[in-house]
């Protein structure tokens, strides 16, 4: 599939701003699956200093500053991307999680240290054992590491309701846990936590779904959103990525943006300002399907 990507973020001041320093990952990243052809990126006003990075992760991050009084920040960001699907992967094939654990733990070559880093807490995952006990259910002894991974995926989306307003962005798991609601994110991080826990490698990532209208409707312009799922480390094979929202393995449907240890690694917009008072914050996403 090619898809074109818009991401405008637009914030409105009720006083002028000052000056603002801002942070974006918004630029899709290239992966087996994907191939990003072009971006491009407009801010308004425009700003005094723009740079291109590449993070620790290896996503793409846009730093800039505006140092003149403004009313309104406009961020546009455009991306034209290619997609396929993952290859197909009997699970029940795969190895017993105990002893993908164990190999993770040892850390004998380059992937499996570099998964190594994504088994511990961090901002956003916070242990707990009752956690633990969650993803106990899915992960019994000797069985396949990819089958209890996607058992954990499907209980996840039956247990759980799908609520933008039972959350924000600093809600901890295990309210989560507790309430059975959330959003995307929560779920995704609910299911990190329950695989590190385990001493699994897990990692967040951000991206976008395609999302299609009712039939005989038009799509709405601005109507699609990001979206957050995870990977999971098998050694041997490589990260396989789950989407605990949807009970599914993302397919050529979904583009990548970033992944990190939870979501404050691959914020898509984040920084400061000087005055302002206070602001409004519009997002509109379009992934739309091109040929």
């Amino acid at each position: 599939m090619k898809y074109k990507l818009t991401h405008k973020t637009i914030y409105a001041y009720s006083e002028q701003a000052a000056l603002s320093q801002n942070e974006l990952c918004l630029f899709p990243r290239n992966t087996n699956q994907q191939t990003c052809i072009d971006s491009k990126i407009r801010i308004n006003p425009k700003p005094s200093i723009l740079d291109h990075t590449v993070d620790y992760f290896g996503n793409n991050i846009h730093n800039f500053m505006v140092k003149y009084p403004h009313d309104t920040l406009d961020i546009t960001s455009e991306s034209v991307v290619e997609t396929n699907d993952a290859p197909l992967i009997d699970a029940a094939s795969t190895l017993y999680w105990e002893s993908a654990r164990d190999i993770i733990h040892a850390h004998q070559t380059l992937e499996d240290l570099d998964a190594y880093q994504y088994i511990f807490p961090s901002d956003f995952i916070h242990f707990n054992p009752e956690i633990t006990e969650y993803a106990r259910v899915s992960f019994y002894p000797n069985r396949p590491i990819l089958e209890a991974a996607l058992d954990l995926t499907e209980r996840i989306f039956n247990e759980f309701t799908y609520d933008k307003n039972a959350t924000k962005i600093g809600t901890p798991i295990m309210d989560v846990l507790k309430n059975k609601k959330g959003v995307c994110q929560d779920f995704a991080h609910l299911q990190i936590a329950s695989l590190r826990l385990l001493g699994l490698a897990a990692r967040y990532v951000s991206g976008y779904i395609e999302t299609l209208p009712p039939p005989g409707e038009q799509k709405l312009i601005g109507a699609d959103a990001s979206h957050a799922w995870l990977s999971i480390y098998i050694p041997g094979i490589g990260w396989i990525d789950l989407d605990p929202t949807n009970n599914q393995i993302p397919g050529q449907q979904y583009v990548t943006v970033a992944w990190g240890r939870d979501y404050g690694d691959v914020t898509p917009v984040k920084g400061l300002i000087w005055g302002g008072g206070f602001h409004k914050l519009t997002v509109n996403v379009d992934l739309l399907s091109i040929h």
